[in-house]
């Protein structure tokens, strides 16, 4: 009897899983899709008060959101601000800083969203993101969104600008600082499922 060397081996091998893949491609048209395809959404945000401490003179460009599979998320940009300092909670009513005015926001619940970086230029005065007081942000549409309900600009105060953000619910959220931009992330569930 001849043995097979290493090259024969290898070739036998290759041989015997094309058969296996064969197989399996003509089963697998047939076979239904199962569910454990789906990708598992990120759990373990919590809905408590957030905060990253970063003091800043750089003015806010641009916020704009996104629909995601598991979350709605939020941007800020802040070209040339770094690591952004941010605090986010969650609040019964939304109430402007400084005046203390009431600034009605729809939804189940409200993230107030204070973003360390001013809606004008400190030096100059001139406004770098155009939005008005009390009213939905400008350029951002939310129709469609499984969690973001409303949008609204509550102004900059002492360096910081407020927006408050209408949920569906009271939600689980993260915030993460990138360089010259937050991100705030808020999940559509608890369980972590689509």
């Amino acid at each position: 009897m001849r043995r097979m060397g290493a090259m024969g081996a290898a070739v036998a091998a290759l041989a015997l899983a094309g058969t296996a893949l064969a197989a399996g491609a003509s089963t697998a048209g047939a076979a239904p899709a199962t569910a454990s395809t789906a990708t598992a959404c990120p759990t373990g945000w919590g809905s408590g008060v957030k905060g990253g401490v970063t003091a800043g003179a750089v003015p806010l460009k641009d916020i704009r959101t996104g629909k995601h599979d598991c979350f709605d998320r939020m941007v800020f940009d802040v070209p040339g601000g770094g690591d952004i300092g941010y605090y986010v909670q969650y609040v019964d009513r939304l109430h402007q800083a400084g005046s203390g005015d009431y600034i009605p926001v729809a939804g189940g619940a409200i993230l107030e969203v204070r973003v360390a970086a001013p809606s004008y230029d400190p030096e100059t005065g001139a406004a770098t993101y155009p939005g008005k007081v009390g009213r939905p942000l400008p350029g951002v549409d939310i129709t469609g969104y499984r969690t973001f309900r409303d949008t609204r600009f509550a102004g900059s105060f002492e360096g910081e600008t407020q927006i408050g953000l209408g949920v569906r619910a009271r939600l689980p959220f993260r915030v993460t600082q990138l360089t010259d931009r937050l991100v705030v992330d808020v999940a559509h569930n608890w369980t972590g499922s689509r």
